[in-house]
């Protein structure tokens, strides 16, 4: 049973960080565009200056109230509202991921003083590092840097042909 077992944890393992790796490729950019452009000195201060288990507290609260979505967007899904279960798997997903990176980003070095936490995350940082060194991650990796590059190529191929069309009109 165990050698069954072992590689389907695999698989659901890679599979999962697979699906999150995605999701903070959204996240970030977006967490990052709300620091900008927003301006919370205060909250931001007020969270920094929170002992280690409030900041534990606080940092749960994003997955406790939005992880609950998932098994709605399922619902959503599984009753024939396909696109209305995705969209709200998606939004909610990301919504949570982009709390959670700024709660983290924030209380980081407190949550590392409670040994549990840091435990809990040695473990997470040591699977995520294991996959990444999987030969299906590299060209996993390898694909999407290549359908970036083509994008981004198309991008500047279609920026030309609308610049020269305008040339053109003048």
């Amino acid at each position: 049973m165990k050698r069954i077992l072992k590689p389907v944890t695999y698989i659901l393992t890679a599979i999962y960080f697979l699906v999150d790796a995605v999701f903070m490729a959204v996240a970030r950019p977006i967490a990052r565009w709300i620091g900008w452009h927003f301006e919370f000195r205060r909250l931001r201060a007020w969270i920094k200056s929170l002992p280690p288990y409030t900041s534990l507290a606080l940092f749960s609260v994003p997955v406790i109230i939005l992880e609950p979505i998932k098994p709605v967007a399922a619902y959503l899904a599984a009753t024939g509202q396909f696109v209305s279960g995705a969209v709200t798997f998606i939004v909610g997903e990301l919504l949570k991921l982009v709390l959670v990176e700024r709660l983290f980003h924030l209380t980081r070095d407190k949550l590392m003083r409670i040994p549990a936490f840091a435990w809990c995350y040695g473990k997470y940082a040591a699977a995520k590092a294991w996959l990444q060194a999987t030969e299906a991650w590299r060209a996993i990796r390898a694909l999407a840097r290549a359908a970036r590059d083509a994008v981004a190529r198309a991008k500047a191929r279609l920026a030309g042909s609308f610049s020269k069309l305008a040339a053109s009109r003048d």
